[in-house]
């Protein structure tokens, strides 16, 4: 795309506006809007305007918000409005959600009125519901005709939909009443009524105006579908949730989740366009709360630390029980997290998420404390340290107790967190691994008073 930018930069300053045409003709939608992002102003503007009215609409839906408002800024009354309408619903309102109010303001008042009605009724909609990102450009049959009639009336009127892959039937006051693909109409006798070879009843899949994006996102994976209906309180048809708007949700999800994972807050910007200041305040809110919720770990060592220097290779050992409690929960929450964001896992499914956590833990720690106790052993002879054999004992029953406990919490504050309607990915890696060590300390130390002997008035 890089080669492209620089050629219709060479382009446009020998004022080659047929050769411009003529290096964008065949070139996809996504192509075309990527070069557009590296021009600027007058140029961007200038280009927009040489691509063909058939396909400057699409272009415009995958170009950066940013880009979008410098078009709209810069276009006359008559382009926007004939912009506006060429646009599929959910493109419009996804650009208008971005957008100043005086830049929605001026695009409503271009908009035509069936339109204009169409876009004020989607934005009312809450964020991340699925009426936010349903588009009303689907393909629409009443069950009451044939399969012949309904082919015709997909040519006459298909060319503005979004998708006819699966078209929606629906009652004349547009309930919605099943799915039936085109390729079924295709290869079915032309007087097949639609509502005897329709998907319904209990294989209709659909999802609800105020139902979360999350929810259709899973749907579409569950059930490996391209579109899904949407209807309102009265199961009347009102949108389609298409794959390319499903994606951006999965994307965004799958964002936001590794944002909260890595404690730091949503941004819906790209990396390289946020800001230095931006960026250190989505940051700095985490970082300052696990920095003082790591005083108490601080307190318990400060607790210890008279003793610590008594028993040789007693404080050697903390960081290291430390860092495989902290991995050790980390690994269990990362994958509770996944399977609660893929409907694998539900709360229900605590009971059994814990008892195979909890084998689990077992299993490592004894393994891990096996070779921790080789490990000492060795080091012992190599470096000829006074560290007695019950160190070695009390270290790996905490590495097990360590493991055990830290495998239990990773599985246990994500299914809390989603049951309290919380997003699971808050309780990942840092915070965990912040009360897995105070945790952690205290059985070491705990152990250490048990089992080790200190001197007397210590």
């Amino acid at each position: 795309m890089e080669e492209t930018t620089v050629h219709l930069h060479q382009l446009l300053e020998n004022n080659g506006i047929s050769a411009v045409r003529a290096e964008l003709r065949g070139k996809s939608v996504v192509d075309i809007a990527q070069a557009l992002e590296e021009l600027e102003g007058e140029e961007l503007l200038l280009v927009f305007r040489i691509l063909p009215k058939d396909i400057s609409a699409d272009v415009f839906s995958y170009l950066e918000p940013e880009s979008q408002g410098r078009v709209v800024e810069r276009i006359t009354d008559r382009e926007l409005s004939a912009l506006v309408n060429d646009l599929f619903i959910d493109d419009a309102v996804d650009f208008l959600e971005e957008v100043p109010a005086n830049v929605v303001t001026r695009v409503l008042a271009q908009a035509s009125p069936d339109t204009r009605s169409l876009l004020n009724a989607f934005l009312s909609y809450p964020d991340s519901s699925a009426g936010s990102i349903m588009t009303a450009e689907f393909m629409a049959l009443h069950d009451d005709i044939t399969a012949g009639q309904a082919i015709d009336q997909i040519r006459r009127t298909g060319v503005d939909k979004e998708t006819l892959d699966t078209c929606y039937c629906i009652d004349p006051q547009r309930h919605l009443l099943g799915v039936v693909t085109l390729r079924r109409l295709l290869f079915c006798d032309a007087e097949t009524p639609v509502r005897s070879i329709m998907l319904q009843n209990d294989g209709l899949i659909y999802a609800r105006t105020l139902d979360d994006q999350e929810q259709v996102a899973q749907l579409a994976r569950r059930y490996d579908l391209l579109s899904i209906p949407v209807v309102d309180n009265e199961q009347r048809l009102v949108g389609i949730v298409t794959i390319d708007d499903i994606i951006d949700v999965m994307d965004e999800e799958a964002t936001e989740d590794f944002e909260l994972m890595a404690k730091v807050l949503p941004s819906e910007k790209e990396y390289l366009k946020t800001g230095v200041l931006e960026s250190s305040k989505n940051r700095i809110v985490w970082l300052l709360v696990l920095m003082i919720s790591a005083t108490f770990t601080g307190l318990i060592i400060e607790n210890f630390e008279h003793k610590l220097a008594l028993i040789t290779g007693l404080a050697a050992s903390i960081p290291m029980l430390m860092d495989t409690g902290g991995n050790a929960g980390s690994q269990s929450s990362t994958l509770i997290i996944r399977g609660l964001a893929l409907g694998e896992i539900r709360s229900k499914d605590f009971a059994w998420v814990l008892w195979k956590e909890v084998r689990i833990a077992l299993l490592c720690g004894l393994a891990l404390a096996v070779v921790n106790f080789g490990r000492m052993a060795v080091l012992r002879f190599v470096t000829h340290s006074p560290i007695s054999t019950t160190v070695f004992f009390v270290t790996c029953l905490a590495m097990i107790c360590a493991v055990l406990v830290s495998k239990t919490i990773g599985c246990g504050l994500p299914i809390l967190a989603k049951a309290l309607r919380l997003d699971p990915a808050l309780m990942a890696g840092p915070l965990i691994t912040t009360i897995v060590d105070a945790i952690t300390l205290m059985i070491y130390f705990g152990f250490a008073n048990l089992f080790l002997k200190f001197p007397a008035g210590v």
